[in-house]
């Protein structure tokens, strides 16, 4: 049974369930130990003392107890320890006190060589003398056992009594443990004592069995006893080439994690037992338990921002080192029991295999990037680390490895391109999902229907309050949902053909709805937003020339958005639609600057004529020194480009001012007017047009 603290060597929360446990055990195996010494008399201990029976005894303990045999599937903590049997043949020659001297003394020994917490010893040696002491309580019922000064050979005839008090010993020594590695790893005590129940009664059964022989060999002569470590060497060194043989199979070379061969068998393991859990809670309570309290578990999937960078620019050796100290920053970033993998590369997967909930989740995924975000210097050089994570859960999202791995993926690639940094696996973003099929049904048939809808937002000038333009915001109304935004669909439609047609329909609508205000004499520029795939389709430019055409309008009525993450792909640059669009004269505006990489190089060769900061650095524009840092920079930026900044998101008065001191050309946001339908934005323009224009607050 392993260790209860072996992923954690500081002690337990003073009054928590563990530290009360361990307490309660120390002390009451202390009591133990104390009453067996204090039944020690003088002659007993000359005895022990003087002895060479039990001085090689003491250092075989010792041994044992220093080089566990360690077998494929076990640990340092698990493995097994030839202490085991050497001290339970001092029990049965020597009794209780002799036995718990040797164990008490080896335990402290090692612990203080290996450098454990004093509880963790503590706990140790309290764990022994119980489990010797219930040893010595079966011997002593069938009148047998020796002491120091009258040691015990058994016979044949003693067998049962014997085996009883190694299944005694057994007994007591693997339910100890077993509770404390319940409460540290948080699971069932059942659970715990059935993780590796078959493998240890079967190292017991032969550690155990092996004492009466090393006794007999003991009252023959204590020259003996050295002969008998010679079996046990054998199984060592057997044992350790074994253990090299399976971690090579199942860790990673370079971080020594494990790979994903040893995360599916863990992950595996995790599911089976979510999958039990959560029949017996059925089974428990009729099925009437809530959804909250489901059993489940979670697997991550994180990948880091920018490594190639690295790579590329230092080497693949400090890429190597960096990817070392990424995986020491992550397995001690998570909590005990859960299992940090390296899949390849710079991605790397994190097993939970038990979590509440989707808030807990993410709770460890935060204290995940949260470590990888720490500065990292190498080489002389100071490195500022990131990562995106994806979340899929058991059973909500999967019910399999490779399916739960897919989601997990899906999820993580969506928080790279979203550059939200977290994201939980919803069917939308999966372009394979049920969801999405139906999604995209009803979205092919939105557009036959005319369900689609253009809102219109305008935007202002901050120093004389004059329109600036008013933005065309795409909606869905949906007979069964309501008004439906884009960031629900657009993300869907962009993966297909389906998005030509929406692209059609809004520059279409929005050219007919500047017509009729141009016809009005409300004369206004009016935005569209395109899509990257927009950009790499020809048809664009012929949609957007044939409407200018047919409602009469010049090329400048008509104002392109397109996103900074789209000048990320250099290829967008080279695009023939672009180009044909800049000769046409259709002005184009850089949407969420400030969230992607752009360079002045880059800037310069489109033909943008506004840049419109993004609304997450404007709305803490007046409580983030920061970020008004940021957003001085970028209208700075603009000036000297002379471009138009345009702020995104102000939503009150005081933001207003703040960017109007900044030099902000204009703004646009729930302060100067909320999306409006196409009547409701034509009587703001007429009310507007009829006023002289006011300086925004």
């Amino acid at each position: 049974m392993k260790d209860p603290n072996n992923t954690r060597n500081t002690p337990p929360r003073r009054g928590s369930p563990l530290w009360i446990y361990l307490t309660t055990v120390t002390v009451l195996g202390f009591a133990v130990c104390a009453a067996a010494f204090a039944g020690l008399g003088g002659g007993a201990r000359d005895a022990l003392a003087t002895s060479p029976v039990f001085g090689i005894l003491a250092c075989l303990v010792l041994v044992g107890e220093l080089r566990p045999i360690v077998t494929p599937g076990s640990t340092e903590d698990s493995g097994a320890s030839t202490a085991t049997t050497f001290s339970f043949a001092a029990l049965l020659y020597a009794g209780l006190p002799a036995a718990l001297a040797l164990r008490a003394v080896s335990l402290i020994v090692c612990g203080g060589l290996w450098r454990r917490a004093p509880h963790r010893i503590g706990f140790n040696v309290a764990q022994y003398a119980l489990s010797l002491a219930a040893g010595q309580l079966v011997l002593t019922a069938f009148g047998t056992g020796g002491t120091p000064l009258h040691p015990w050979v058994p016979d044949g005839d003693d067998l049962a009594a014997i085996a009883l008090a190694g299944a005694a010993y057994f007994a007591c020594n693997d339910a100890l443990v077993a509770g404390a590695v319940a409460l540290h790893e948080r699971i069932s005590l059942l659970r715990a004592v059935r993780g590796d129940l078959a493998y240890q009664v079967l190292v017991h059964l032969a550690l155990l069995g092996l004492a009466p022989l090393v006794v007999t060999a003991m009252d023959r002569s204590a020259a003996f006893l050295p002969l008998i470590v010679l079996p046990f060497i054998a199984v060592y060194l057997n044992a350790s080439a074994s253990v090299r043989r399976e971690h090579q199979a199942l860790h990673d070379g370079l971080t020594g994690l494990p790979n994903r061969k040893l995360l599916t068998l863990r992950t595996e393991e995790a599911l089976a037992h979510v999958r039990t859990a959560d029949r017996r809670a059925v089974r428990a309570v009729a099925g009437r338990r809530r959804d909250g309290e489901r059993a489940r578990a979670a697997l991550f999937l994180l990948d880091l921002d920018r490594f190639k960078e690295v790579n590329d620019t230092l080497g693949h050796l400090t890429g190597d080192r960096l990817l070392q100290l990424v995986a020491h920053r992550l397995t001690h970033a998570v909590r005990p029991g859960d299992l940090v993998a390296r899949l390849g590369g710079d991605e790397f997967a994190v097993l939970l295999p038990s979590v509440r909930d989707e808030a807990a989740a993410r709770e460890v995924a935060a204290r995940l990037r949260a470590a990888l975000s720490e500065p990292v210097r190498l080489d002389g050089m100071t490195f500022d680390l990131d990562g995106s994570v994806g979340i899929a859960l058991c059973p909500d999202h999967a019910q399999d490895f490779e399916t739960l791995l897919k989601r997990a993926d899906v999820a993580m690639y969506h928080a790279k391109q979203t550059r939200s940094g977290v994201e939980v696996y919803a069917p939308a973003q999966d372009r394979n999902s049920p969801a999405r099929l139906r999604m995209l049904g009803d979205l092919r048939r939105a557009v036959d229907r005319g369900e689609l809808e253009l809102f219109y937002q305008p935007k202002v000038a901050l120093r004389d309050g004059k329109l600036v333009g008013m933005e065309a915001l795409l909606r869905w109304r949906h007979p069964d949902e309501g008004l439906i935004g884009p960031e629900r669909f657009l993300s869907v439609a962009e993966q297909t053909y389906l998005m030509r047609s929406i692209t059609g329909y809004v520059v279409n609508a929005a050219l007919a709805q500047t017509a009729a205000w141009w016809r009005e004499n409300l004369t206004v520029q009016v935005a569209v937003n395109a899509s990257g795939r927009d950009l790499f389709d020809a048809g664009l430019t012929e949609v957007v020339e044939d409407g200018l055409a047919r409602h009469g309008l010049p090329a400048a009525a008509l104002q392109l958005e397109i996103t900074e993450r789209i000048l990320m792909n250099e290829s967008a640059y080279a695009s023939e639609t672009v180009g044909k669009l800049a000769r046409l004269g259709i002005p184009l505006s850089l949407d969420d600057f400030g969230t992607g990489y752009s360079s002045l190089v880059r800037l310069r060769r489109l033909p943008v004529e506004e840049i419109k900061i993004d609304a997450s650095f404007v709305r803490r524009l007046t409580r983030s020194p920061d970020d008004a840092v940021i957003v001085r920079s970028i209208i700075d930026l603009v000036r000297t480009l002379g471009l138009r900044s345009v702020a995104e998101g102000v939503e009150d008065p005081g933001t207003a001012g703040a960017l109007r001191e900044l030099g902000c050309d204009a703004a646009q946001g729930y302060h100067f007017g909320r999306p409006m339908d196409a009547a409701t934005a034509t009587d703001w323009l007429r009310r507007r047009m009829e006023r002289a224009p006011e300086p925004a607050a």
